[in-house]
């Protein structure tokens, strides 16, 4: 059964963390370019951060220096550490693999809600 599980989203006031986790059952994160990826209200999807296979970063201008992505080998999972949290980052988060080197993907998992609340 093909299985994208992301979990750990709730309600915090700004300036909180959180952190987001994601599990594959088809997808093996440390042969893959992974990604976060959140949707807005009334917005399209965008990509906040990436790890390469090699293990390169990066993020999005918005989240730069507030988030860190991260894997587990050992359990296939992917994180989002989320630090200093801003009611602009209010989203619904997925993961999947890096859409920008795979093209675009058609699985995608229910997704974790974050609510930031001023």
């Amino acid at each position: 059964q093909v299985q994208l599980v992301e979990s750990g989203g709730g309600v915090v006031q700004a300036g909180n963390s959180l952190r987001l986790s994601c599990e594959f059952s088809f997808i093996i994160v440390r042969r893959n370019d992974m990604a976060w990826y959140r949707q807005a209200p009334g917005k399209q999807r965008e990509l906040v951060a990436r790890i390469t296979e090699s293990g390169s970063t990066n993020y999005a201008d918005s989240v730069k220096g507030r988030f860190t992505i991260s894997r587990d080998n050992d359990k296939n999972t992917l994180s989002l550490q989320m630090s200093s949290l801003k009611p602009d980052d209010t989203a619904v988060y997925y993961c999947n693999v890096d859409e920008t080197k795979y093209g675009a993907r058609t699985i995608w998992g229910q997704g974790t809600q974050v609510t930031v609340s001023s």
